[in-house]
C-alpha cells in the first residue's frame, strides 16, 4: 500500500484529498483486465475508461485554468498501477493543452468536450527529426494561401502517433527568425497530405509514430493563439506538463518501493527476511528518501502554478530531473533486491525499469532541465538563488 500520507501537506486542499482517494479506488478496480499485448487498442481503451469516468475531464480546460496539482496526482496514481494508463490520460492533456491555454471558443468547444470524454485522442506534434530540445531548430513550414495555410515537413515520436484524432502541430510560419517565426494548428489526421510514415517501438509500448505533411492544406482557423506565437504557447504547455512527468515518475518509484518492501519483507536468506539486513535497510531507506524529496519539489511546483505564478520553469525543471533521475535510481535498487526475478520478463519490477527510462528524455532531457536551472541561478537579477 503506497503512502499517502503526503496529502496531508498544506499543498493539497480537501477536493485533491477526494480525488487522490477516489482515483486509487477506480483504478484498483478498473486497470488490471487490460490487454497490453495490442498497444493501440489498450490505449484507446485506456481513455474511453477515464472518459467514462470522469477523471478526464481534468486534462483539458474551457477556461484556460488547469488544475496542475490535480493532473500532478492523476499522473502519480495511474503510474503507479499502469505505465499505459498514466501515458494515456497524459496525452489527453498534453496535446489538447494549447487549446485549454490558447484556443478559440470554437475551438475548445469543437474539442475539449470530445477529448474530456474520451470520445477523441489527442497528440501533441512538436519534434522533428533534427529538432527535439531545440524547438527554435523547427523546420516545418506552414504558408498562407489565401484563407488557408499549407503545411508541409515531418515530425517524429509523436506520442498516440497513428491513433489520435486531433494533432496540435507547431510549424514555422516565418514571423521572424528562430523561435519567435513559430505557429500552432490543430490538425485531423484526415486531412490531405497527411501519413503516418513509420510507427515506432520502444522498450515500453506506446503509440508512436513519425508523421509527414506534404502540402498539408488547413484552414486560417485552425491556428492556435496568433501567428509567431507558436513557441510560447509550446513553451507555456511544457511549463504545466512538466511537472506532470515528474508526477509519473513518481508513481513508478512509489510503486518500486512497494514491491522492494513487500519483497525484503517475504524474501527469506539464512532463515532471516532480507529486511533484516542493515544493507538492504539502507537501500529502503535511501529510496523513500528520494521519493519524499521528489514529492515535495513536485508538488512545490504544481501549487505555485496553480496558486498564480506566471511560469514556474525553474521550479518545474527542478522537479522534473530530480524525480525522474532518483525514479531511475529507485527502481534500480528494487530490481537488484528482486535477484534474478527482478529481470524476469512480465515482473512488476522489470516493467517499471523499462518504463521509467525514457522519462528522463521527454518532455525536456535531463540535461536540459540542468541548463534551464543554471541559466535562472547565474541570471544577474536573481542574486545567484
Amino acid at each position: 500500500m503506497a503512502d499517502t500520507s503526503f496529502l496531508t501537506w498544506p499543498f493539497f486542499e480537501d477536493r485533491h484529498r477526494t480525488l487522490a482517494a477516489e482515483l486509487a479506488a477506480w483504478s484498483s478496480s478498473n486497470l488490471q483486465d487490460i490487454d497490453h499485448s495490442d498497444t493501440d487498442a489498450a490505449c484507446r481503451t485506456l481513455v474511453g475508461r477515464l472518459g467514462a469516468s470522469g477523471f478526464a475531464r481534468y486534462s483539458g480546460s474551457e477556461t484556460g485554468q488547469l488544475d496542475v496539482r490535480a493532473l500532478c496526482l492523476i499522473r502519480e496514481t495511474l503510474a503507479r498501477h499502469d505505465g499505459l494508463a498514466d501515458f494515456a490520460f497524459a496525452m489527453q492533456g498534453l496535446g489538447t493543452g494549447a487549446i485549454s491555454l490558447f484556443g478559440t471558443q470554437a475551438q475548445k468547444a469543437q474539442w475539449l468536450p470530445r477529448t474530456r470524454s474520451g470520445k477523441a485522442i489527442s497528440a501533441f506534434a512538436l519534434t522533428e527529426p533534427g529538432s527535439g530540445s531545440d524547438v527554435a531548430n523547427t523546420s516545418m513550414t506552414a504558408v498562407p494561401d489565401a484563407d488557408s495555410y499549407v503545411l508541409n515537413g515531418e515530425k517524429t515520436w509523436i506520442s498516440n502517433g497513428g491513433i489520435a484524432d486531433l494533432y496540435t502541430v507547431f510549424a514555422r510560419t516565418g514571423e521572424a527568425p528562430g523561435a519567435r517565426g513559430l505557429s500552432a494548428f490543430v490538425v485531423t489526421p484526415d486531412t490531405t497530405g497527411f501519413d503516418v510514415v513509420e510507427r515506432l517501438h520502444t522498450i515500453a509500448p506506446h503509440p508512436l509514430a513519425r508523421l509527414r505533411l506534404t502540402n498539408c492544406r488547413v484552414p486560417a482557423s485552425a491556428m492556435i493563439g496568433t501567428g509567431g506565437q507558436g513557441f510560447k504557447i509550446a513553451m507555456s504547455v511544457l511549463d504545466v506538463f512538466r511537472s506532470t512527468v515528474a508526477a509519473a515518475a513518481l508513481g513508478f518509484a512509489r510503486r518500486a518501493l512497494d514491491e522492494a518492501v513487500l519483497r525484503t519483507k517475504t524474501r527469506y536468506v539464512q532463515g532471516q527476511p532480507l529486511c533484516d539486513l542493515q544493507m538492504v535497510q539502507g537501500h529502503i531507506a535511501d529510496m523513500a528518501l528520494d521519493i519524499d524529496a521528489a514529492a515535495l519539489l513536485i508538488y512545490r511546483a504544481a501549487w505555485a502554478k496553480d496558486t498564480g505564478a506566471p511560469r514556474v520553469t525553474r521550479e518545474a525543471a527542478m522537479a522534473k530531473l530530480f524525480a525522474t533521475e532518483r525514479a531511475q535510481v529507485i527502481i534500480d535498487k528494487a530490481v537488484q533486491l528482486h535477484g534474478g526475478d527482478g529481470v524476469r520478463s512480465g515482473e512488476t519490477v522489470e516493467t517499471l525499469y523499462r518504463e521509467i527510462r525514457a522519462l528522463r528524455i521527454y518532455e525536456g532531457a535531463s540535461d536540459v532541465q540542468r541548463v534551464v536551472i543554471a541559466r535562472q541561478a547565474l541570471a544577474p537579477d536573481n542574486g545567484g538563488h
